[in-house]
């Protein structure tokens, strides 16, 4: 029986478990046309469907694999990349004469042709049941309006961090972690919004990345403000340097030094 694969597939990067048409092997990375619940379209083969991998997926689709991209294949991709822009320009178009309270954000044409998905920004909830009328006499196609957040939309259209990688979330991540100011402080980062928060205007998922570690490596360190006995005498503690594994400490002489957690003999409270 021919291996299950994990394929990435949609601008959303839904991530789902796909049985091969026939015997035919597929090499991780490669370019594939595949039938999911919404349709035909282009994935992208990521690593054998191994069971504990299945198991990290959060709602993974299923469907079939059909075959590898060809060249044919590449044209029609071509051709409705064109298509697309097109169908933006008609959707935004009845937005503004329904005077509609939503942004367009992308669009997305099945490669099979069942569906055209619009992406769309709202503050509030939007009544867009006789824009979908308008779009599907327009086009004859099945259409489906999805709102989705800032987030989402920089899952669609950003392209680098400031760490000069593609962003994660239209990488590897399909969903987005929740991220507060406490992991900001907590890992001394700068409490600048501009300088903390990613091309969505919310706070970096990278610090949602880094958070376990900082946790478990601060479980080792004194609290700020105890009282410690350490190889260098006894003092108080004043800040803690967490990936460092160290802490200063105010001793009673006065001086202030850096101690590492294994020089800490004990702790006082």
């Amino acid at each position: 029986m021919a291996s299950k694969y994990i394929v990435r597939h949609g601008v959303m990067r839904f991530l789902g478990e796909f049985e091969p048409a026939g015997e035919t092997t597929y090499g991780r990375g490669a370019a594939v046309v595949v039938r999911s619940e919404r349709g035909q379209e282009i994935g992208q083969v990521l690593t054998e469907a191994q069971p504990q991998i299945v198991q990290l997926l959060s709602e993974p689709t299923h469907g079939q694999i059909l075959r590898l991209v060809n060249t044919d294949d590449r044209k029609e991709l071509d051709r409705l990349q064109e298509t697309e822009r097109q169908e933006m320009e008609t959707c935004r178009r009845f937005i503004e004469n329904r005077k509609l309270q939503m942004e367009l954000v992308d669009v997305e044409h099945l490669f099979g042709g069942e569906r055209i998905v619009f992406y769309f920004l709202a503050e509030k909830r939007v009544d867009f049941r006789e824009l979908v009328k308008d779009l599907a006499r327009e086009f004859q196609r099945r259409i489906e309006l999805r709102q989705i957040g800032v987030r989402d939309e920089a899952k669609l259209l950003a392209d680098y961090g400031d760490c000069g990688k593609p962003v994660c979330c239209n990488t590897h991540m399909t969903v987005m972690p929740p991220v507060s100011m406490r992991m900001a402080k907590l890992q001394k980062s700068t409490l600048d919004p501009s300088k903390i928060s990613g091309r969505c205007g919310r706070l970096k998922c990278c610090l949602r990345f880094e958070q376990d570690v900082y946790e478990e490596f601060q479980k080792e360190l004194p609290p700020t403000g105890s009282s410690v006995v350490t190889s260098k005498g006894q003092g108080r503690v004043l800040a803690q340097e967490i990936l460092a594994r160290k802490v200063l400490v105010e001793f009673e002489d006065g001086r202030r030094l850096p101690v590492a957690a294994e020089e800490i003999l004990t702790r006082l409270g």
